[in-house]
């Protein structure tokens, strides 16, 4: 093979190389978006009160690589101590990325164990309507505090909106108002698609409103009943949500951790509901 030919040939191959790259890349960091989804542990609670190791088994065999765990009877780590809770994970190929919990109650603590084993975030899951929205602006004061003792062990913390938090009062809007009146540099929100929209608001809208403040999402679907509240979840992918066009969205507003959460199971249980959950997630990308 004379000079001439070898260079071409080595020269044609490292541009075919050099083009393929961004292509290559852009399916890899896809592949890695898609793969990087989590399920608050809320969706499997009656299971996970039973047996928490085979929950997060089953979990894990359903395609789930991240974990949002609550502080229930058992604490947030299912009876287990914070490392013992991570060394499970960590043998599924999972991780603890977050909890909701009582910000109000041990803080420290749980921040501390939180921190220990790589937690992301601490989160308010639930103040409830309230009679007055001096209420919200003492719950920014309150999350201010929790966002400063989050910020000492090096992780943070966040509030999870319901629709009550969209109900305009006197003229304000108790979610602006704790958004507005809350460190950005340490306090976060969890956005919940779910309880947004049927709070009649849309999600994209709202985090342009409020640039980078929210991180974290629950992907959850919503169908339309008769009860009083008007409204459930469902398998994601069978409700009103176009989640296929919503998540590229949301991901392009700093959305770093996509939650699926499922609290009603028509037909079917809420282990196969995950499972289910599970299985439309892996046909999206964002």
């Amino acid at each position: 093979m004379n000079n001439s030919r070898r260079s071409f040939l080595r020269n044609s191959a490292l541009a075919g190389f050099a083009l393929s790259m961004p292509f290559r890349n852009e399916l890899l960091a896809m592949a890695n978006k898609q793969n990087k989804f989590g399920i608050q542990l809320w969706s499997v609670k009656d299971a996970l009160a039973k047996d928490p190791v085979a929950v997060l088994k089953h979990l894990a065999a359903s395609g789930y690589k991240q974990i949002e765990s609550f502080e229930g009877a058992q604490g947030i780590f299912w009876g287990m101590k914070n490392t013992e809770f991570k060394k499970t994970l960590d043998g599924l190929g999972m991780k603890i990325v977050s909890a909701h919990c009582d910000n109000v109650k041990d803080f420290n603590r749980k921040a501390s164990e939180a921190a220990e084993i790589g937690m992301k975030y601490l989160i308010c899951p639930y103040k409830g309507p309230q009679k007055s929205i001096d209420d919200f602006k003492r719950f920014a004061d309150e999350f201010n505090t929790s966002g400063d003792i989050a910020k000492k062990y090096g992780i943070r913390f966040a509030y999870h909106n319901h629709d009550y938090s969209f109900v305009n009062m006197n003229g304000e809007v108790p979610q602006d108002i704790m958004i507005e009146l809350t460190n950005p540099d340490t306090v976060d929100f969890e956005m919940d698609m779910y309880w947004t929209i049927a709070a009649g608001v849309d999600p994209i809208a709202y985090m342009k409103k409020f640039p980078n403040r929210f991180k974290l999402v629950h992907v959850k679907d919503l169908v339309k009943t008769n009860t009083t509240e008007g409204h459930e979840s469902c398998i994601i992918g069978k409700g009103t949500i176009d989640y296929k066009t919503l998540l590229p969205k949301v991901a392009k507003q700093g959305v770093e951790y996509f939650i699926v959460e499922q609290e009603a199971y028509t037909g079917t249980n809420e282990l196969d509901a995950a499972k289910d959950d599970a299985a439309y997630m892996k046909t999206l990308t964002w």
